[in-house]
């Protein structure tokens, strides 16, 4: 009869417990070639039972969720990829330590030759957390965590975190929990505080929030469906900021849907060799008499072709508009678009392309960005598999545009001066993959189109984070 069983860690010695996955089975979890997996998946067999031991405070209902398509299994490769496949769903409920299984012959009276028994052995946690760094675009952090996990048994955690940098400062607590008893879909609810300077528009801001989300997949990507009420707070960052920006501080309430999806198919986020990467982010705000509402839409597009000699290209493409709810009204700068910098409009300083007012960026309704990049490896290369993988020779071409769109009236002539309006640069250098962490770009770049207001930046350009275009 075939059943699942989830039980507490054992209490027998270790001369008293069954010899698990004997010498052959030890091979099959191993198999990696084509033929290998053929013919392990004609071999067949059948999962009587599947054990789950060292359970103490997790509820049985959720594990079993996760293993029981171990019981499907109709031969000795398929066991081996569900046992996988569970032990992975296991990984993503972040309650385990460690997880390991076992495949052994079942010892039933009336069990038969093919049939057989798996076992899961995991370790509980309670706590987690650490201290990590942090990147963004040419901008430090340290992050302190602390997690306290599993809560009720069902895979509940709170997470706190806290975040200082050079720009940016932030705390939060967290609740998260999977539906369904699927770690595929989380919901998650809590608030946070942030802090940040942004000195190219003269402003600093403090924002405190409460959010709620959920994340799910679908065959064609992950999706993200979050609602957030936020309290703002605007301030001047010095006597030289402009009146553009001053008129808008103080304190405002914005309250927003967002609906952000993704579908990553790259096989390195930082330096990738092959692969797509598709982003598309719908928001609704709404928000008091001080800043109006507004309808914002913006997406990305990366591919990458690896092609002869280790050399690989990279087309990006990118663009976002946003509407006000109320005719004729303007929406906050802190919603704006704002484009330029050393890892997207390259050749321009961070966020300084479009309207300006004093030397502080405005900010825009509307942008569009692309570029092609060319990356090869380094002249005096060593070999393959050696610390000069994590180096590339870049060329790139990039062009884009930053503008106001009128939406009541002359929007098909703001829509054509966009187009035609744009910046360009290229340039060429170097590109350094620091690990998971973040990518380092030094260029020599060539700004050969600006437009009045820009501020631009000729010759050598560093630029250090995790997104580019």
């Amino acid at each position: 009869m075939e059943s699942v069983q989830a039980k507490q860690p054992p209490t027998t010695t270790p001369e008293q417990q069954p010899q698990k996955l004997k010498p052959v089975h030890r091979m099959l979890l191993g198999f990696t070639g084509q033929e290998d997996r053929k013919i392990f998946n004609q071999i067949p067999a059948h999962v009587n039972k599947v054990h789950v031991d060292g359970l103490e405070h997790t509820k049985h209902d959720i594990v079993i969720k996760q293993v029981k398509d171990v019981l499907e299994a109709q031969s000795i490769g398929e066991i081996c990829v569900r046992a996988h496949t569970a032990q992975s769903k296991l990984r993503k409920l972040d309650i385990f330590k460690d997880i390991q299984f076992f495949i052994d012959t079942s010892k039933g009276k009336q069990s038969g030759t093919n049939d057989y028994e798996v076992i899961f052995e995991v370790e509980e946690r309670r706590l987690g957390g650490g201290i990590h760094g942090e990147v963004g675009t040419n901008d430090g952090a340290v992050r302190t965590a602390f997690k306290f996990l599993n809560l009720f048994g069902r895979a509940e955690n709170v997470n706190m975190e806290y975040s200082y940098g050079t720009k940016m400062t932030s705390g939060s607590l967290m609740f998260s929990k999977p539906l369904f008893e699927n770690p595929d879909i989380l919901f998650r609810t809590g608030g946070y505080q942030h802090h940040g300077e942004y000195p190219w528009s003269g402003y600093r801001t403090i924002d405190r929030g409460l959010l709620a989300d959920i994340q799910f997949p679908s065959r064609l990507g992950s999706h993200t469906l979050s609602c957030e009420g936020v309290w703002r707070e605007l301030g001047c960052m010095n006597r030289t900021t402009a009146f553009a920006v001053r008129e808008q501080a103080g304190h405002s309430l914005k309250y927003a849907l967002k609906h952000i999806f993704a579908r990553d198919h790259r096989d390195n986020n930082i330096l990738p060799n092959k692969g797509t990467l598709f982003t598309c982010t719908q928001e609704l705000a709404g928000v008091d008499d001080k800043v109006l509402g507004f309808v914002k839409h913006n997406m990305e597009f990366q591919a990458f072709k690896q092609l002869p000699l280790s050399t690989v290209f990279q087309l990006s493409l990118g663009g976002g508009i946003m509407k006000p709810l109320q005719s004729g009204t303007e929406v906050s700068i802190q919603d704006h678009f704002f484009l330029g910098g050393p890892l997207t409009l390259r050749g321009f300083n961070i966020n300084a392309v479009g309207p300006s007012s004093d030397g502080n960026a405005l900010g825009a309704n509307a942008y569009w960005l692309g570029g092609l990049h060319l990356y090869t490896p380094l002249p005096f290369r060593i070999g393959k598999g050696g610390f000069d993988d994590h180096f590339r020779t870049h060329m790139f071409v990039n062009a884009g545009s930053l503008g106001n769109v009128n939406f009541d009236s002359n929007m098909k002539e703001d829509l054509q001066r966009l187009a035609e309006t744009y910046r360009l640069s290229y340039g060429l250098g170097i590109v350094v993959r620091i690990g998971g962490l973040a990518r380092l770009e030094l260029n020599y770049c060539v700004p050969a189109q600006v437009r009045q207001g820009d501020s631009s930046n000729v010759g050598l350009q560093f630029g250090i984070g995790v997104t580019f275009s």
